[in-house]
């Protein structure tokens, strides 16, 4: 706002002070202020806020967790350094204005006509020339023709060596609203950070240091929590989230904190009557909106309202935000199908975010399921995508290529086959070590290509931020997956497998042919044995197809694996083959018939049987049937400073576009008689020096004195 950085200079004080005060106050202390500020918003973007530290941990390792938490980088918003760096800045900015406003003030009624004669020889923009009229007459003149142009003039009668009163100074100044707009424009930084500080969470910090206030870390019903975990209702400021299912009501909103949460008690309660949500074709939301009915907690008044996204309803203060949706406490029926021997299926109901539910697992584990997420809607993509990666130049078609480039940003090449799956059902199954698994299983078989066998996707992972990787289970005639799992089961029963082996060789082998069945025979029940599996030294288990493999490369010699390979991989299917019919008709199905469909179905089951071994998890949780109940979360927010932020992004407009756009000029003309005619002397000043200054000048000099100054061009 100066000519120069520094600050306010006290003539009273000890030495430290007015050195305190003048840094403080100066413009260089408030640009590295703004330095700082910037480099921790950027932090703040990069970093995710306000995340559980086991993620920062999983993501970063435990010692920049460690760092990060020190710090406060996780927080960085409502860090106490950061809050500390914008009353700073306020401070400093506030002082700047405070010392240069009066300056500036003073100098927009100010003509500056006392200049003397001399000076204006010093200007870059000067001109000099006759006139044939009185100096009294050229000067009403020229000040009429520069008050015509939208300058203001003062003119100013001096003594001169031709006698008193002869002289004339006519000063003139444009542009002052570009000393307004520095004003503006610190001052709009003022206005933002202290809106910024009345809205995030300075007040909220102050109620926690000086009033008893603590985040609360435990588990339970929210209205258990103790009241130093609790916000007044008459709180001024906050910001919280608020989860209402259908057909109940909440009226304590949770404000997340770095090390656990507030709540913060409203003067009102949210019932909600019904939730709406609508999805475009690929399965994003397109609309959800809430039904709601605010009840006032003094009064009793029922207020009903519709919230939709950026449409929030306001009650006394508070504006209540759409934010998002999510599971309200929908009950699920779940079928427990056993992946591991010596198990039974069995039923397990429960409720989404409900209490875990305690199971068995193999050998008597404990085990602890917690029901987690419930998706209705599951959209996916199921384009092909083509047999290679290479160009065909003779399909090549100029047209389609342009056209696919240009016109809206939304068009693309890739084409996309959306198709809604059906539901499914996300949980955990958590050891009795803590250690838990995440699972999303879906509650429909899905066909992956034309043609293909129907499969239930069972998906798995181990961390949060892995992707999930899934088991593929065919879906049997029946269009479930029981036949899989009966399957499954028969291939661990070694006398089931026996049976299965000697009905293969007798549809294989003439009886008669003694030593060729008993070559078989041992042939398929080793391959059946080893694709069975056994559990190794290391305790996991080795069967399946890697088995065979390991089997071959230690048993054959390399030149005959290939066709030795070959006859092993047709005994095992046949001896499968053998064994789903065995299965089916202890279930009292009929036998399956040769059929594609009954290839693809026993193909799949191969490949699943062997990747099922190495699934973590001694029980598959199927969805049987569940009945959903929607959520609401709310953004509910007051904010009082809301208002100063508009008014200083308001003044920022203003001052960028008034310190940008506005030129600050003043024009002295001095009058001053020398015989017959009158010699002029023109000046012109400028905050900036550009190309239309010069032209400016040109032209004003041109029509008031008549003369173009050295330099210009028509």
């Amino acid at each position: 706002m100066s000519d120069n950085t520094l600050g306010v200079r006290p003539s009273a004080g000890s030495q430290a002070l007015r050195a305190s005060v003048e840094l403080l106050s100066s413009m260089r202390f408030a640009i590295a202020l703004l330095t700082v500020i910037c480099i921790a918003s950027v932090i703040g973007t990069v970093l995710k806020q306000h995340e559980p530290a086991v993620n920062y941990v999983n993501q970063f390792g435990p010692f920049w967790a460690d760092v990060f938490a020190a710090l406060k980088l996780n927080a960085v918003y409502s860090a106490w350094w950061f809050l500390l760096i914008l009353a700073f800045l306020v401070t400093s900015t506030s002082l700047c204005i405070a010392r240069n406003t009066p300056k500036i003030l003073a100098d927009l009624g100010t003509y500056k006509e006392n200049i003397r004669e001399k000076s204006l020889g010093a200007f870059h923009h000067k001109a000099q020339a006759d006139l044939g009229g009185d100096s009294a007459s050229e000067a009403r003149r020229i000040g009429e023709m520069l008050v015509g142009g939208g300058w203001k003039v003062k003119l100013q009668q001096r003594d001169t060596p031709a006698g008193p009163g002869s002289g004339w100074m006519v000063a003139a100044k444009a542009g002052a609203a570009n000393k307004i707009g520095y004003i503006a424009a610190h001052s709009a930084i003022v206005l933002v950070c202290v809106g910024g500080l009345l809205d995030g969470d300075l007040i909220v910090r102050a109620q926690m240091w000086f009033n008893g206030k603590v985040p609360y870390t435990g588990g339970g019903l929210i209205s258990e929590v103790a009241p130093q975990h609790r916000l007044s209702p008459r709180n001024p400021t906050f910001r919280g989230n608020l989860l209402v299912s259908e057909g109940t009501q909440a009226g304590t909103a949770i404000l997340s904190q770095s090390d656990g949460i507030l709540l913060q008690d409203l003067p009102f309660t949210v019932e909600l009557k019904k939730f709406i949500v609508e999805h475009y074709s690929t399965g994003m939301p397109k609309l959800f909106a809430s039904e709601v009915v605010i009840h006032d907690k003094a009064t009793g008044e029922a207020t009903p309202a519709r919230i939709e996204v950026n449409h929030p309803a306001s009650y006394k203060g508070v504006e209540i935000y759409q934010s998002s949706f999510d599971d309200g406490g929908s009950s699920v029926s779940l079928r427990a199908l056993p992946m591991a021997a010596g198990m039974q299926p069995f039923d397990v109901q429960g409720v989404i975010g409900g209490n875990a539910q305690p199971v068995k697992g193999a050998g008597g584990e404990a085990l602890t399921l917690e029901f987690t997420s419930l998706r209705t809607i599951n959209v996916e993509n199921f384009a092909g995508e083509g047999a290679g990666s290479g160009t065909d130049v003779r399909k090549v078609d100029l047209r389609q290529s342009i056209d696919a480039r240009l016109g809206a940003a939304n068009k693309t090449v890739t084409t996309k086959e959306l198709r809604n799956v059906g539901p499914s059902i996300g949980y955990k199954l958590r050891d009795a070590a803590g250690q838990a698994r995440e699972f999303h299983n879906y509650m429909l078989p899905v066909s992956l290509g034309d043609g293909g066998p129907q499969v239930f996707l069972l998906g798995v992972r181990e961390n949060p931020a892995d992707p999930f990787r899934y088991l593929r289970v065919p879906a049997d005639d029946q269009g479930r997956i029981d036949g899989f799992m009966q399957l499954r089961a028969a291939l661990a029963d070694p006398a089931v497998r026996q049976m299965a082996v000697r009905r293969y060789v007798a549809q294989s082998v003439d009886p008669s042919r003694r030593e060729l069945t008993e070559q078989l025979t041992e042939s398929a029940a080793r391959a059946l044995t080893l694709f069975a599996g056994t559990v190794g030294a290391d305790g996991k288990p080795h069967g399946g197809l890697p088995a065979l493999s390991d089997f071959m490369e230690a048993n054959v010699p390399e030149a005959e694996r290939s066709r030795a390979g070959e006859v092993l991989v047709r005994i095992l299917n046949g001896t499968l083959f053998e064994l789903a019919q065995l299965t089916r008709e202890r279930a009292g199905l009929p036998p399956l018939e040769s059929s594609t469909q009954t290839q693809s179905f026993m193909t799949q089951s191969v490949l699943a049987l062997s990747d099922a071994q190495i699934y973590p998890a001694p029980l598959v949780f199927a969805l049987t049937d569940f009945k959903q109940v929607q959520a609401s979360v709310f953004q509910v927010a007051r904010a009082p400073g809301k208002n100063i932020v508009y008014l200083g992004c308001a003044l920022l407009i203003l001052g960028v576009f008034a310190m940008l756009y506005i030129r600050e000029r003043r024009i002295w003309v001095w009058l001053v008689p020398q015989g017959d005619h009158t010699h002029a002397t023109m000046a012109l000043s400028t905050n900036r020096k550009t190309m239309d200054g010069d032209q400016e000048f040109a032209q004003i000099t041109e029509k008031l004195i008549g003369v173009r100054p050295a330099g210009a061009h028509a």
